[in-house]
């Protein structure tokens, strides 16, 4: 009886889809492109033309985490902004934002936002920082079987935004492999998972794409939906300024890099920067979500775009309307990416073991140090190793806060020795990045 009973249970259960959109929206917040009520009328456009449940904003301009916080660039309260004049506008009532952080000291962060009405926020449960801070929220599906089954589906979410850069590949691949190393301390194998953004790589051989899409261990092994399981495209792959790619390209929504505003590239779509990947879990439906196949897209890419503007008037863009296209090329010079998931209600109560493993740690920042001043002429500064390729400005102010020396080195091994010959007195010591404040101490040379 009982198993007749879970067949007609199952027979029954009911599904919802649940639209994902990934968007670098190019500092929105700080003002760079132009006021930020304007731009909220932008992504108010293009949230009503996509109709996300779980959207991610990288590269927001940096949003105040408490009083007096002097690192942000964003307005205090921006994404409760967001919410009311941009997203909630579109659709009344529906969205809420996750807790955001800026461990980082970053000019810039990401910030997941959701339908409240499908899901919830359950928590952070693991954090990495290197230039930005790389969190993984997790939520939960508001099913309506909750009451009776007391079981649901988590739905776990990284949104990233590593190092751009021809230069820097090592970067990426020092970030993406500390954001791995972390998830793996956090879960036995990968759940319900979804790590999106802009990755900023070249090809499918760049280091940080294989530790996401090729790595040995087959437990932490994420898809690129496009190649599998779609199987559109095949590796390898090098979609670095190839036409043959053009449907996929992100990189860039203007033909100009100083039009519209001045932020951002230009060069028309040429790079396929942002990627949405996807844990095997959700490729295999084994937890009640499931990715439907050949969802995945680039937003406002008719494939048409190759080194044009998304709104080039010789090669008109039919693909969405005129005020969308519009709003795409205004908002950022970054294309979204989307696709679709497929949640199954559970009208058993029976869901696979959830592979988050309790009570690991759930931040941890590889802090900067240095050693006082050697014989009063030299300091020696102490990168942690997964630092290594990145570029730091080096800055010294007396107790006015007049500069007595600005110095760009990059970060070649664990110690770096800098010359310090300044008088005798008290100083601050800043070490940055171009995003984020790494390090600042006071120093007091005798």
């Amino acid at each position: 009886m009982s198993l007749l009973f879970a067949i007609s249970l199952t027979a029954k259960a009911q599904t919802d889809t649940l639209r994902v959109l990934g968007y670098n929206v190019l500092y929105y917040g700080n003002g760079c492109q132009g006021p930020n009520c304007v731009y909220h009328n932008y992504l108010k456009t293009i949230v009503a033309y996509t109709n996300p449940d779980i959207l991610s904003l990288e590269k927001m301009a940096s949003i105040p985490v408490s009083a007096g916080d002097k690192y942000a660039t964003a307005p205090a309260g921006f994404a409760d902004s967001i919410v009311e004049f941009a997203l909630n506008t579109a659709y009344p009532g529906r969205y809420a934002h996750c807790p955001f952080t800026n461990n980082a000291n970053s000019n810039n962060m990401a910030v997941i936002f959701y339908d409240q009405r499908k899901l919830g926020f359950v928590n952070i449960v693991s954090s990495y920082v290197n230039i930005t801070d790389f969190n993984t929220y997790k939520l939960y599906y508001k099913d309506p079987n909750l009451a009776r089954t007391h079981d649901t589906t988590f739905l776990y979410i990284l949104p990233t935004h590593d190092r751009s850069g021809d230069e820097n590949e090592l970067v990426r691949e020092m970030q993406i492999k500390e954001e791995m190393l972390h998830i793996k301390e956090r879960f036995t194998h990968l759940p319900n998972f979804i790590n999106m953004g802009d990755f900023n790589v070249r090809n499918s051989d760049e280091p940080c794409y294989k530790l996401l899409t090729n790595t040995p261990d087959s437990n932490f092994r994420f898809s690129d939906p496009p190649f599998y399981p779609d199987r559109k495209l095949s590796y390898p792959a090098d979609w670095d300024q190839n036409g043959n790619f053009s449907a996929y390209l992100t990189t860039s929504t203007r033909e100009y890099a100083n039009i519209p505003n001045s932020a951002g590239t230009g060069g028309g779509a040429k790079c396929w920067y942002d990627h949405i990947f996807l844990s095997q879990w959700i490729v295999n439906n084994t937890d009640h979500i499931r990715y439907i196949p050949n969802s995945y897209h680039t937003v406002g890419n008719d494939g048409l775009r190759f080194n044009i503007s998304i709104n080039d008037t010789a090669h008109v863009n039919h693909l969405a309307p005129a005020n969308v296209i519009d709003a795409l090329y205004q908002m950022s010079n970054k294309y979204p990416v989307m696709l679709e998931l497929e949640v199954t209600q559970n009208a058993t109560g029976m869901s696979p073991a959830n592979p988050e493993i309790a009570g690991a740690k759930i931040f941890v920042k590889n802090e900067v140090s240095v050693t006082a001043p050697v014989k009063g002429k030299k300091l020696v500064l102490h990168f942690p190793g997964d630092r290594k390729g990145q570029d730091m400005k080096i800055e010294c102010f007396d107790k006015d806060n007049v500069s007595q020396f600005t110095k760009t080195k990059t970060v070649k091994d664990t110690d770096m020795q800098i010359d310090f010959k300044v008088k005798p007195g008290e100083y601050t010591l800043r070490i940055s990045t171009h995003h984020s404040i790494v390090f600042e101490t006071k120093i007091t040379k005798g």
